[in-house]
């Protein structure tokens, strides 16, 4: 009789407990690559988020300055006083007089260009600029299309700028590409 309470209350095996601890070790090493994957997941997003963010700022800044331009020019920086340029098959220049601004002094227009994979804002006629984009942003293409500047038309002035390129960051291993359209209405009326 004392033999089968012995038998009884035995415990587990070795191999038992060398099982468990493998399907549990097997289980947490699963589960905690891919909590990590998802921590990697999540500082990817929140970066490409933060770039985007940065484009998305600096074009707005742009389109706002354009609707509220004047004498709008694509393709060169100098323009004769007064007068605009259509540019329907698109450049990667641009150029406007900001309110408020004499149209005929040069050193008084916005210039916009895409050079070295940014893109490029002068205040002062195209003497001085600065990147307006991010270094994370890698500009591939930048067009800009303008139609109605000239005198005459009947068609309000409008800037449509397309750009194409990728955003990450060094610490990224992936990058994503993007294509943004903007477009811009001149908001006084020349007709």
């Amino acid at each position: 009789m004392q033999y089968e309470r012995f038998q009884e209350e035995r415990g587990f095996s070795l191999v038992e407990m060398i099982v468990a601890v493998a399907l549990f070790a097997i289980i947490m090493l699963v589960a905690v690559g891919a909590l990590l994957s998802l921590v990697d997941a999540n500082r990817k997003a929140r970066t490409l988020e933060s770039v985007m963010n940065n484009l998305n700022i600096s074009l707005d800044s742009m389109v706002r300055a354009m609707r509220m331009g004047s004498t709008y020019n694509c393709g060169a920086a100098l323009i004769p006083p007064g007068v605009g340029a259509d540019c329907p098959v698109g450049d990667d220049l641009f150029s406007f007089a900001p309110y408020g601004s004499d149209v005929s002094q040069q050193n008084e227009r916005h210039v916009y260009f895409f050079q070295d994979n940014r893109l490029y804002r002068s205040q002062d006629g195209g003497a001085n600029s600065m990147p307006i984009t991010a270094p994370e942003i890698e500009i591939e293409d930048v067009k800009f299309y303008t139609i109605g500047t000239q005198p005459g038309d009947i068609v309000q002035p409008k800037v449509v700028v397309v750009i194409k390129g990728t955003a990450g960051s060094d610490k990224l291993k992936t990058r994503t590409t993007f294509y943004i359209q903007a477009t811009a209405v001149q908001r006084s009326l020349d007709i």
